[in-house]
């Protein structure tokens, strides 16, 4: 004869008149081993009946936000501070800071990306005191990074939000910062990559560009400022000269071979994929390296996503078949960010919509943190990643 299953409490208290209380396991302060999430405190709840009947009076140990799971709390890049205003960052002599370019007003295709910035910055399952096993650094150690927030982007204004962007991009590098942009689609580089060319006068900016597609088109479907366009508008603008862009990764049925010449013209480098499958990526990155480092001062970085292959980043515009693989990219970028001056960078044509398991916006915030990851080198071996601008030269100094 089985036994009778015992009452169920009611109230929380059993038949015998005690309290039900949670197993002492299941909480209480504990001392923290894990040295990447360390308490900031103990706190003791305030007393009552119900607190005391649980024990949710007892002291626990309680976190900053920078070390709490990613997922709690405000998105900020990294559980980082989220600072906007230009003079707190100027202040704090900021290394590193993420803008949000939320606009994908001038797609020709597939839209989402103005949820690009967003799905970025959620795309992360560690936070605290990162540890980069690639380059052996703890990059938020070595460097002061801070998420900028959003450029003040309303719906159906290309026109502002270009403009928007323009100066939110500029204001950030103007205060010696590395503006790491994430988009939105690629027309917003023409903005942020004129403001980053605007604050580095009188030095100059190149490109290296990242990108299954040229974005050389002379318009789209009559529009200047489509997402096809912003390098032809960079260069067409003189902003960055034609010679100091490197491409690598085009691939498949566009530009027309009218849009090529023009490019030839213009004295851009590019690297097919053709090229990477048959030399490899780690030969025609030390070209793009090379070049890149043949003109201009500092380099401006972008990446857009679908240079990889849609079967790793399917969450993109206009996805071509056979691109990069992400470790490909990300090499590339620690070992281009390494090597060169970073003036500003821009990841973008995430599309949130079309993606898989957050796939491709992990890629997209992988590739941010291996920039900072390799700036974060470069500080530890003594060397500045701030952009000190140049003292204006004054007429009896020119004369001299």
């Amino acid at each position: 004869m089985s036994k009778r299953p015992p009452r169920p409490p009611r109230d929380g208290v059993v038949s015998n008149g005690r309290a039900l209380r949670p197993a002492r396991s299941a909480g209480a302060a504990r001392p923290s081993r894990d040295p990447a999430h360390r308490p900031a405190g103990v706190e003791a709840g305030e007393p009552g009946s119900f607190a005391s009947q649980w024990g949710w009076d007892r002291p626990f140990e309680v976190y900053d936000d920078f070390d709490l799971p990613s997922y709690v709390g405000p998105s900020t890049f990294s559980n980082l501070p989220w600072i906007t205003d230009p003079a707190e960052l100027e202040r704090r002599r900021v290394d590193v800071a993420i803008v949000g370019a939320p606009f994908d007003d001038m797609v020709t295709h597939r839209p989402g990306a103005r949820f690009g910035p967003r799905a970025i910055r959620e795309a992360q399952n560690s936070s605290g005191s990162l540890n980069s096993l690639q380059v052996d650094v703890r990059p938020f150690e070595e460097l002061t990074v801070v998420d900028a927030g959003d450029a003040n982007i309303v719906p159906a204004r290309f026109d502002r939000g270009h403009a928007m962007i323009f100066r939110k991009v500029r204001e950030v590098a103007a205060t010696g910062a590395i503006p790491i942009v994430f988009g939105g689609d690629h027309s917003i580089t023409w903005p942020s990559a004129s403001a980053v060319a605007e604050v580095r006068r009188p030095g100059s900016i190149g490109i290296v560009h990242f990108d299954a597609h040229a974005d050389t088109a002379p318009d789209s479907f009559g529009q200047l400022a489509g997402h096809g366009s912003p390098m032809r508008r960079l260069i067409e603008s003189g902003a960055v000269p034609g010679r100091n862009f490197v491409q690598i990764g085009l691939r498949g049925y566009w530009p027309p071979v009218e849009v090529l010449d023009w490019m030839r013209e213009h004295g851009l480098r590019w690297h097919l994929m053709t090229e990477i499958e048959e030399r490899g990526a780690e030969a025609v990155i030390d070209d793009a390296i090379t070049e890149a480092l043949d003109g201009p001062d500092a380099i401006y970085l972008s990446v857009d996503i679908d240079v990889v292959d849609p079967g790793s980043a399917p969450g993109t515009g206009t996805p071509e078949p056979g691109g990069m693989l992400p470790r490909e990219l990300l090499r590339a970028v620690r070992r281009i960010v390494g090597q060169v001056e970073l003036a500003g960078m821009d990841i973008v044509e995430v599309s949130p919509p079309y993606d898989w398991a957050e796939l491709t916006a992990m890629i997209a915030n992988r590739c941010a943190l291996e920039a900072i990851s390799a700036l974060a080198v470069k500080h530890r071996d003594g060397r500045d990643v701030r952009y000190a601008a140049q003292a204006p030269r004054t007429r009896a100094a020119a004369r001299a």
